[in-house]
């Protein structure tokens, strides 16, 4: 909304109800924010103080004016970011969590919103008085802690990622009439870029993900080796700008939507490929890309479900880094992934015991991060074992021991949070009797070993595979990239053959 005449406060909902002034616009001044290029619920609230005038504009236009004035679109877009910005920093306009800070699944629910970009607050009952006030005013047990309070009044006891992005407007409901040109399964590097660039070029994009866009990229606290940023960025800033660029485009998100299955082919008007999700709806378009990455591995521990979320992690992001500050912790794994989350948290704990499995780092791991993890003087590399047991209680590990793989001894050291980053497999369960081919480890085969011409066809027509869930790939963020630009190519030859054959 573009302010004429008048004055336009806009507020955010405190703890207590009470309307909390962030800012007044006057003639020549815009409201608006992030939400808005995609039509989703506004985060704060706006009152003309005096008889106002505004020029409204829907979410189409905004976007076609984003890309048609450049000086201008790149103001109004650099503005709307920093506005998420504010809000993300101070928690407004987001729902309140209330429940204990170690909580595993307070942890659950501030990690979704905050990998989505998504504004929360989070009280803890035995520190806060709000949040004491809230729990007695609901009568609630402790016990049934958290309890989510959402920007609608709505309140939600300890629920699902889905159910939470539903009550706050983060994703809405699929029209089943509608076919999209390409629905992209996956919002990692991959997914993003076949979005970005399909939709800059006119084709309507459909992006879905089970948790949060970004993917094993977004969990990064430090990309130093990504062409055209010399000083590094984290992976989550990168993987922000590549969402927000999409929706500039008019690209459509629902995330989180799991995507459980892939319709067999038919023939006939069946022929447009149908994806399942567990929502028990549809989603149809012409072209489907798969993009989804793959599955953190996990240990093979008996208790390892206990701790996880609240001790053990696969993600290193200033959450968990608050969690373990000035702790010595554990991290296990070899490769970059591990290396960037060693050299992120060494900053936040006390120290790190760094186990890896093979005889050396620098087998798995680039060069650049092997010489600045062994100049770290809190970092104790352990080579040539595996961790072999878990020690603690209701959630809340106490110690790790970890088995040296030569002669079997054992060693037991008091560590609280433990960290894994032990590599991924193929996330394609979901590809069962589709009709896609993969090969013996589970990842998708696409080009000559699928029988296709092209790079990045499947077995299946209409069908394409980019990024680390396509056999063969090479496990890298500029890589992942770049296959999600090179297949839009992919598919407007594919999308012009059908169109063909349909006419003919």
């Amino acid at each position: 909304m573009i302010v004429l005449s008048g004055r336009v406060e806009v507020t955010q909902h405190t703890v207590a109800g009470d309307p909390l002034p962030i800012i007044t616009h006057e003639p020549g001044a815009f409201l608006g924010e992030l939400a808005q290029l995609s039509g989703r619920p506004s985060l704060v609230d706006a009152h003309a103080v005096e008889p106002s005038n505004v020029l409204v504009l829907a979410p189409n236009r905004l976007r076609a004016l984003l890309i048609a004035e450049a000086e201008l679109g790149e103001r109004i877009m650099r503005a709307l970011i920093l506005r998420r910005v504010a809000l993300l920093e101070s928690g407004a306009g987001g729902p309140i969590i209330v429940g204990p800070a170690s909580n595993g699944d307070v942890l659950r629910l501030q990690g979704f919103l905050g990998r989505n970009g998504h504004p929360y607050l989070s009280l803890d009952p035995d520190t806060d008085p709000d949040a004491k006030a809230l729990v007695e005013r609901f009568h609630f047990d402790p016990g049934q802690l958290p309890m989510v309070v959402c920007p609608s009044g709505q309140m939600l006891h300890n629920p699902g990622e889905f159910q939470l992005a539903r009550c706050i407007g983060l994703v809405g409901p699929i029209d089943p009439q509608r076919i999209y040109d390409v629905a992209v399964v996956g919002a990692g590097p991959a997914g993003l870029a076949t979005a970005v660039y399909g939709g800059s070029e006119g084709l309507s994009v459909l992006v879905l993900d089970s948790r949060a866009f970004g993917g094993q990229a977004g969990a990064s606290s430090r990309i130093e080796n990504y062409l055209g940023f010399p000083t590094g960025i984290t992976g989550m800033a990168l993987m922000a700008r590549a969402y927000n660029q999409a929706q500039k485009f008019g690209v459509e998100m629902a995330i989180p939507d799991d995507v459980i299955g892939l319709e067999p082919a038919r023939d006939g008007v069946d022929a447009v490929p149908a994806l399942r999700l567990s929502s028990a709806e549809t989603v149809r378009a012409r072209a489907v890309v798969i993009a989804n990455g793959a599955r953190y591995r996990r240990l093979t521990l008996p208790n390892l479900d206990a701790f996880e979320g609240s001790s053990v992690h696969y993600w290193a992001s200033p959450l968990e880094a608050k969690l373990c500050a000035g702790q010595e912790i554990a991290l296990v794994g070899g490769g970059n992934s591990a290396g960037q989350a060693v050299v992120y948290l060494a900053s936040k704990v006390a120290k790190i015991w760094l186990l890896v499995r093979g005889a050396s780092l620098r087998a798995g791991m680039s060069r650049y991060l092997v010489d600045r993890i062994e100049g770290l003087p809190n970092v104790e590399i352990v080579t040539g074992v595996e961790v072999s047991a878990l020690e603690g209680s209701n959630g809340s590990l106490s110690a790790v021991r970890w088995r040296r793989r030569s002669d079997k001894a054992e060693t037991s050291w008091p560590i609280r949070h433990l960290f894994l980053f032990i590599g991924a497999d193929a996330n394609t369960r979901w590809l069962s009797g589709s009709g896609v081919t993969l090969d013996g480890k589970g990842f998708v085969l696409t080009g000559r070993e699928a029988d296709m011409t092209g790079p990045l066809e499947t077995s299946r027509r209409g069908v394409f595979a980019v990024g680390d869930v396509r056999s063969g790939s090479t496990k890298r963020v500029a890589a992942a990239v770049g296959e999600g630009a090179q297949v839009v190519a992919a598919l407007h030859a594919f999308l012009a053959r059908a169109e063909r054959e349909t006419v003919s």
